[in-house]
């Protein structure tokens, strides 16, 4: 004799479906770090396309930081710390940290360079928007840098952008 199979009782798989459902909801809850690489050389090519035959948008500098967004090829489309978005030739990245000043696009104030990381401590330079550094250490809110002058200190990190 033969048995017929039987449909599955709802309430036997309620516990998996609730078991899966929370698994989704714990993986779309874990912040994805998007991946930060710098320019490496000067006056680097960032084009509209993915290739040679595509216009150049601007021409960035050693260390200045991009976030990658997506990859064809031999070339990397980025994104810049204003949003603006271009490809460059995959040689011409490196993973070596960098950050640039975010803060005070709209006026002309600088921010302070301190030389422990801490708000009451000892102003050693400052910066102005824009301005890119090498990134040496992080504390507590606070990014150890150096210019390419020489110049090292602490900066917030709430300032600056690309580490």
């Amino acid at each position: 004799m033969q048995t017929k199979p039987c449909a599955a009782n709802p309430l036997n798989i309620w516990p998996l479906f609730v078991i899966i459902l929370l698994s989704f909801s714990l993986i779309s809850a874990v912040p994805v770090r998007s991946e930060i690489l710098s320019v490496k050389g000067d006056n680097v090519n960032f084009r509209t396309g993915p290739g040679i035959n595509y216009n150049i948008k601007w021409l960035y500098a050693d260390g200045f930081p991009v976030e990658i967004v997506e990859r064809k090829g031999n070339w990397v489309k980025v994104r810049d710390f204003e949003d603006d978005s271009g490809w460059l030739y995959k040689t011409f990245l490196s993973n070596r940290a960098h950050a640039i000043v975010k803060a005070n696009r709209s006026n002309e104030e600088s921010i302070n360079i301190r030389s422990e990381p801490s708000s009451e401590s000892k102003i050693v330079g400052i910066a102005y928007y824009g301005v890119v550094f090498k990134v040496l250490k992080l504390h507590s809110g606070w990014v150890k840098v150096e210019h390419k002058s020489g110049l090292t200190g602490w900066i917030s990190s709430n300032l600056l952008w690309g580490f």
